[in-house]
């Protein structure tokens, strides 16, 4: 195992073919794992300076890549990414190297200590290897480990048809499901329309709708989009992702005007439900987020898709809708220093 350091965004646009290449084998193959997911946060964020450590067999083909940064002042290892806008981070490695990779990640941040002060690598899912093997490679050198629980993601294990999905919900929550779309489908004075943004559409266009009603959902999504990186993330990702056929923007009108939106992302024959807008006045009687999520839910069980992932966070609606918790995990590492 050769262990390469990469340091400038060159080195990653390097990467692009060989980085993707792995995702299909990949213990986690998520979207936020992807080339172009990681560059663009990189161009948006680079909170630090990038410390990725690629790993190559005997023949020099690239079988691993930590894509880990220093982030700066803290001096913190991070996986790129690390911490907001995204939801599940990891390594990415060919299975038969996994452990051989580690080990060697392991001696690595082993033999620099001196170049960090200590190691965080969040939004891992638990089902990763990983947490399996690197708490006992780092423990092995001398470093201090922890693994905790960060958060949960709310996923619902699609069924076969739509009616064994309502049937699988509390009582409750079918009922006032069935209620809600028959009140938005029989409206007489409001004409219910719902659409999945395509190629017929101007995505531009359709991401400033987006945008507009995120910002007005609520006022924590307002102060985001106000803040310049996450604005330039926000509006580089989707025509990006779109292009390689990941996005799936939707949006609720009543009458004509865009009442709620959601931008998902179609990736691994899985829905993440990423970001939402809703307008808070003028159509609560037709319940248009909970209306659209439906309908959001709806097209993804006919098209064979077999989850659909609310991400992170516990909002009580994605219970509702049948969200069962996936816990999200974080890793910690202090190397031990020898005292003087």
């Amino acid at each position: 195992m050769e262990l390469e350091l990469v340091t400038t965004p060159e080195g990653i646009s390097a990467l692009a073919r060989e980085w993707n290449g792995l995702l299909p084998d990949n213990a986690t193959n998520e979207i936020f794992l992807t080339w172009q997911w990681q560059h663009t946060w990189w161009n948006a964020y680079h909170p630090g300076d990038l410390w990725t450590l690629v790993g190559r067999d005997e023949a020099g083909e690239v079988v691993g890549i930590a894509p880990w940064f220093i982030e700066q002042p803290s001096r913190v290892v991070r996986t790129v990414g690390c911490v907001e806008v995204t939801d599940y981070l990891d390594v990415l490695v060919k299975p038969a190297y996994r452990e051989t990779f580690l080990a060697a990640l392991a001696d690595f941040v082993a033999e620099h200590q001196d170049a960090y002060s200590r190691i965080v690598l969040c939004n891992m899912p638990h089902t990763t290897p990983t947490l399996d093997l690197m708490p006992r490679l780092l423990t092995e050198r001398g470093f201090a480990v922890r693994v905790a629980q960060q958060e949960v993601c709310p996923v619902i294990s699609l069924p076969d048809s739509f009616e064994d999905y309502l049937a699988a919900l509390d009582k409750k929550q079918r009922h006032e499901l069935r209620r809600k779309l028959r009140r938005a489908e029989g409206s007489e004075t409001d004409t219910v329309d719902w659409y999945i943004v395509g190629r017929e559409h101007d995505l531009a266009e359709e991401l400033e709708k987006f945008v507009k009603l995120m910002a007005a959902s609520h006022p924590a999504k307002a102060k985001f989009l106000e803040d310049p990186p996450n604005m330039a993330f926000f509006r580089a990702i989707a025509p990006i992702t779109a292009a390689c056929g990941w996005l799936q923007l939707t949006f609720l009108t009543v009458d004509g005007v865009p009442a709620a939106g959601y931008l998902n992302f179609d990736y691994n024959n899985r829905i993440l439900v990423y970001n939402s807008g809703l307008l808070p006045e003028g159509y609560a009687h037709l319940s248009p987020g909970i209306v659209l999520l439906t309908y959001n839910i709806r097209y993804a069980i006919e098209h064979g898709r077999k989850a659909f992932d609310f991400l992170r966070g516990n909002e009580e609606y994605k219970y509702r809708m049948g969200g069962v918790d996936q816990p999200v995990m974080a890793l910690e590492a202090i190397p031990e220093r020898p005292t003087v």
